[in-house]
């Protein structure tokens, strides 16, 4: 007898799990680095560290997965994640929050990838296209309302109340799963495949195309990390707001990118991928200039701060989808572990630029807004080298 396919709405909450523990904190981190005794460079590990952990994680979530099967590895994937958020509410030291951050991030890499993974199981390449949109928009809106939620928790209930929320919401949603979820892999390895894995890394980090689209996407990804590992402080110390105020005005980043990547679906018609990429990639440096320009002239205000970064967020939206698609397309009879790649080196460099931050806050405000104009500028002259790449294959085709 075939199991039940589990509910839409359970692998949606899997997957919006993640994302809302990520950014949820962003608006409280000024407030937790005074009430911890510490400096932003520490506070700033529990965000790097998380994107570092969801980084490796993705990696190798999908190979424990098909080697013991979908349920127990998610289930125990999930449940960490609860005990990191439990742990994260109780923290008294920075360290402590570290760690329990780290497994946050180990517990929701697995609950990211394997939404994806049983949607597939169950309904199959075709019949999992649509309903895959859902698990996309609630991520994006997950990442769109998260910051706001924790900037009014901070405020309202303090910082450690952000975590609760996450030990709530992760539990319902865990014992959920621990009801209806059943097993979806038909068959499992009787191995694990690392050393293949590997080896279909390093043949697609080989392709010059590949790695072009890659850094391009990667480089507006980097802008948006610069962004976010920055502005909370910029609110609070040169702007005079809180976590509230950081909040609702980061919806205007966040719905930018959701209305960039609505769009691009509908320019798909009329527009080949490579000139999405061009057009997103060139808004997105006209709004990191804006950025700066708005710096360098002492007009910086809360208008001045997130409306050119909306502009580079919504770039952003148009060129990412068409920039994945590319890299992807790239890398014929490995799209998946192309995919895992892109997704590992986004996160990856995320981490270490968002670490960064700090660093670049004590020189001067302006090598941030510097910083994001450079990596605008690297997405196009990265789209640019493989674009051309492309043309020559053709042409010789």
């Amino acid at each position: 007898m075939k199991a039940t396919p589990p509910p839409l709405a359970l692998l949606i909450f899997i997957a919006m799990a993640s994302p809302l523990a990520l950014n949820a904190f962003v608006p409280a981190m000024p407030d937790v680095a005074v009430a911890l005794g510490t400096d932003i460079a520490t506070i700033q590990l529990t965000f790097t560290l998380y994107l570092l952990t969801l980084a490796i994680g993705q990696l190798i979530s999908g190979q424990l997965a098909d080697y013991f099967g979908r349920r127990p590895v998610l289930l125990v994937g999930f449940g960490l994640h609860v005990a990191g958020s439990l742990l994260a509410a109780l923290a008294s030291t920075v360290e402590v929050l570290i760690a329990a951050r780290i497994l946050q991030a180990l517990g929701g890499s697995t609950a990211m990838v394997l939404a994806r993974t049983i949607l597939l199981d169950v309904h199959g390449r075709s019949g999992a296209a649509g309903r895959m949109g859902y698990l996309v928009m609630a991520i994006a809106i997950a990442q769109a309302i998260a910051p706001a939620i924790g900037g009014f928790l901070n405020l309202w209930s303090g910082w450690n109340s952000i975590f609760y929320l996450s030990v709530i919401m992760g539990s319902l949603v865990w014992l959920v799963a621990l009801i209806y979820l059943p097993e979806t892999c038909e068959t499992t390895r009787s191995e694990l495949k690392l050393a293949g894995m590997l080896k279909r890394y390093a043949q697609l980090l080989g392709s010059a195309q590949y790695t072009g689209y890659v850094l391009s996407t990667t480089a507006l990804a980097a802008a948006f990390y610069l962004f976010v590992g920055s502005s909370p402080y910029i609110v609070v110390d040169v702007l005079g707001g809180n976590s509230a105020q950081f909040g609702l005005w980061f919806l205007t980043v966040s719905f930018s990118f959701m209305a960039g990547s609505f769009i691009s679906t509908r320019l798909a018609q009329v527009m080949s991928v490579d000139q999405m990429v061009l057009l997103g990639n060139s808004l997105a440096l006209l709004g990191a200039s804006m950025l700066l320009g708005f710096v360098l002239l002492s007009q910086l205000s809360y208008a001045g701060l997130f409306l050119p970064m909306a502009l580079v967020i919504f770039g952003r939206g148009l060129s990412q989808p068409n920039a994945q698609l590319a890299a992807i397309s790239c890398a014929s009879g490995s799209a998946g572990a192309a995919s895992g790649m892109m997704g590992f080196i986004q996160l990856f460099a995320g981490a270490l630029i968002a670490q960064s931050v700090p660093y670049l806050l004590d020189i001067s405000m302006n090598w941030v807004f510097s910083s994001i104009l450079f990596a605008t500028l690297m997405a196009l002259l990265a789209h640019f080298y493989s674009w051309q790449g492309n043309k020559k294959t053709m042409a010789a085709g």
